[in-house]
């Protein structure tokens, strides 16, 4: 069975039966019988007596609703408030104040409230009033349908197991099974009794007969064994399954959670409080060496998740996220450990003492398995893929935290961007080599405000007569280190930094203007500028060009727009589309760099080209080769029954001319005619003689 239906049919299993709304209950007084009236309201309740990390344990809990209960403990509920205010507002979930006196009303609503019920009320009142608090998650989530998704999505992440009395077996849900170190769905409940030390065992069984008597739900707490981690179970009767139903809350002992600029949406400790943490380790002269490693768990396109599903989804996904984090370091009994969301979908994981940069490694690889178990939203499989860099301070090393985080940032940049595996703990000439393409990425920034991208243009020939019919526009780096660096290093850097839809606007909208202030001997010339697969993609691609080209004041006639064959969407139905639309607008289409991807025919059948540029990789051997002069012949052949022109790049040479021309091939561009030059230079070229070219000599072979 592959891993997508398997994390379906888990999820499904562990919650089969009708779909609860997830409720976390903070009641002082009553709890027990508040979270009695909210099940039979349809809820499925983790309830709290204390307000103790209040904030985290309603983050892990999932819950789409918090509700408060200020009866007898009014202000004690108002701090409460106040603590879940953030968090909900980042989830976007509701939070339900219970009330005894009306006046204390506007106190809740400063502290962050969303709705309220007034004591004494009917079990029919309160079930009203949940409603319309799931109804506030429905319309922030987008509709009924989108929050009953993202809170299957919760509940298929939660720990959980359900037991029919009499049986041998407990049905157990993947989160619970990844914390205990099982890969199967049931467990014998022997082994569930094993994980408690003695006294918690009868705990245990008094609740479930406590529960099994009166149907009233409650809760138990043990230490886990080996590790000592605190988990409390909060049980309930399912009528419909005849099955005891347990949702289980792990607590961490740290409560570094409720620390100010903790993480509201994950409910993990903020990126200070970890450097913090990290900096304690480093300075703890009695500790083994290394004193601490680092790993930054970064997930793979993430922005692709939000796109498809919804910010409120991918929120979801990244709490999952967070959650399994917790549980393998749990699994693994690391005490000396804190993990923190360092930024966006990246995570910090910090590992004290007694630790090594190959258990480090191990960590590492079992956090990769455990993020790329697809995630379940509805009918939907989430996959997702992460990559970890490693990082550990050797006893010669500098012991401070800044060093460490950048090491460690270094190796998720290599692991992100190389072909060496998902887990990259990097060598001193690996890191030197990471640290220079981060170094390169902050320099991009700064270089489209230091003015010190310049533009280009290449000539392109007719072939036939040998005259220069159209420039093509190229980008160039004037790095003040490295000196002027050319478009596919510049564009790999913007790549690794998500930067390459700014870059690409900047240089198509600098390469407009240059054009359009060009003299009248260069008014002839057509113009082609580069666009990306990621420039497609984006909403408004259409529009948006056109508006840069028409505020240049470029004829739009005179336009070529180049399509990177290596480089295009999956979507060639609606990239086809955007392409026709550009053309019915005037402009031409050329597909570039053909022959270098693995779908050139599919791109040749679905879009609506006017030219085909042949990548310089197969015409640059074509005068030694007979077989690479084949493959641009069938290419020129394929590409003239198609009604396309042809532009050959990289031509260096005459008899590399004279070989295309025989072919067939229509236009020319390279270093045989002239490099890339600025505006001055392209100008100089046309008014002298050198912008006539003979015709091409018969060829060579």
């Amino acid at each position: 069975m592959n891993r997508g239906k398997r994390a379906r049919e888990a999820a499904v299993g562990i919650g089969a039966g009708p779909a609860k709304l997830p409720l976390f209950l903070l009641s002082f007084h009553h709890r027990n019988d508040l979270a009695v009236m909210a099940e039979h309201a349809g809820c499925q309740v983790i309830a709290a007596r204390r307000a103790d990390a209040v904030t985290r344990r309603f983050i892990a809990s999932g819950a789409a609703v918090a509700m408060v209960d200020a009866r007898g403990a009014t202000e004690e509920a108002i701090a409460a408030c106040k603590g879940l205010a953030s968090a909900a507002g980042s989830a976007g979930a509701a939070l339900l104040v219970i009330v005894e006196d009306i006046a204390t009303l506007d106190r809740f609503y400063e502290a962050g409230a969303t709705h309220y019920i007034a004591a004494p009320f009917s079990e029919a009142e309160l079930a009203m009033a949940l409603r319309f608090a799931s109804r506030l998650v429905e319309r922030v989530a987008g509709g009924g349908r989108a929050a009953s998704d993202r809170a299957g999505l919760r509940l298929a992440e939660s720990e959980a197991w359900i037991w029919k009395p009499g049986d041998r077996m407990v049905r157990i849900s993947p989160a619970f099974a990844e914390r205990i170190g099982v890969s199967g769905e049931t467990v014998p409940a022997m082994r569930l009794v094993r994980m408690m030390d003695k006294p918690s065992r009868r705990v245990a069984r008094e609740a479930i007969d406590r529960l099994l008597a009166s149907g009233r739900g409650t809760a138990f707490a043990h230490r886990s064994m080996p590790h000592g981690d605190k988990l409390a179970h909060h049980i309930s009767f399912d009528e419909e399954r005849g099955a005891v139903v347990a949702w289980i809350e792990a607590t961490r002992p740290d409560g570094s959670a409720e620390r100010e600029g903790g993480d509201m949406l994950t409910g993990l400790p903020s990126a200070d409080r970890i450097r913090v943490w990290v900096e304690e380790r480093l300075a703890d002269e009695r500790a083994d060496e290394p004193r601490c490693a680092l790993l930054m768990l970064g997930i793979m396109r993430f922005g692709l998740v939000n796109a498809a599903f919804g910010r409120a989804t991918g929120d979801a996904v990244l709490q999952g996220v967070a959650r399994r984090i917790e549980r393998v370091i749990d699994r693994i009994g690391l005490g000396n450990s804190m993990i923190a969301r360092s930024a966006g979908s990246e995570f910090a994981i910090a590992l004290g003492s007694p630790v090594t940069a190959e258990s480090a490694e191990l960590i590492a690889n079992r956090l990769v398995e455990s993020v790329a178990w697809p995630f379940v939203s509805g009918e939907s499989l989430i996959p997702l893929s992460c990559r970890v860099g490693v990082a550990a301070v050797d006893p010669d090393g500098r012991r401070d935290a800044s060093t460490l985080f950048q090491r460690a940032a270094a190796a998720l940049a290599a692991a992100k961007h190389g072909d060496t595996g998902m887990v990259r703990a990097l060598d001193a000439d690996s890191e030197a080599e990471a640290h220079r393409r981060n170094q390169l990425e902050i320099d991009l920034r700064r270089a489209l405000d230091h003015d010190q991208i310049d533009i280009l243009f290449q000539p392109q020939v007719d072939i036939a007569t040998g005259v220069i019919m159209g420039v093509e526009a190229l980008a160039r780096w004037r790095h003040p280190q490295l000196g002027e660096l050319g478009a596919v290093p510049l564009f790999a850097t913007a790549a690794r930094s998500d930067f390459v839809v700014q870059l690409s606007s900047h240089v198509q909208q600098r390469a407009l203007q240059l054009a359009a202030a060009w003299p009248e001997r260069l008014s002839r010339l057509r113009v082609s500028v580069n666009v990306t697969s990621a420039d497609i993609a984006g909403p408004n691609f259409v529009e948006d060009f056109l508006g840069r080209v028409d505020d240049a004041g470029f004829p739009r006639d005179r336009l070529t727009v180049e399509v990177t064959e290596s480089g295009l969407i999956a979507d060639l139905a609606g990239a086809a589309e955007l392409l026709a639309q550009l053309r019915r607008a005037g402009l031409r289409v050329a597909i570039d760099d053909f022959g270098t991807g693995y779908s050139s025919l599919a791109y040749l059948k679905a879009l609506p080209l006017d030219y085909l540029k042949i990548d310089k990789t197969l015409a640059e051997d074509i005068t030694g080769s007979t077989r690479d002069r084949i493959v641009v012949r069938g290419v020129i052949d394929m590409a003239r029954s198609l009604g396309l022109s042809v532009i050959t790049e990289g031509v260096e040479t005459k008899a590399q001319l004279s070989l295309l021309a025989r072919e067939g091939c229509n236009f020319y561009q390279g270093y045989l005619c002239s490099p890339p030059v600025d505006s001055a230079a392209l100008a100089a070229m046309l008014t002298s003689n050198s912008a006539l070219m003979a015709p091409a000599e018969e060829p060579l072979l």
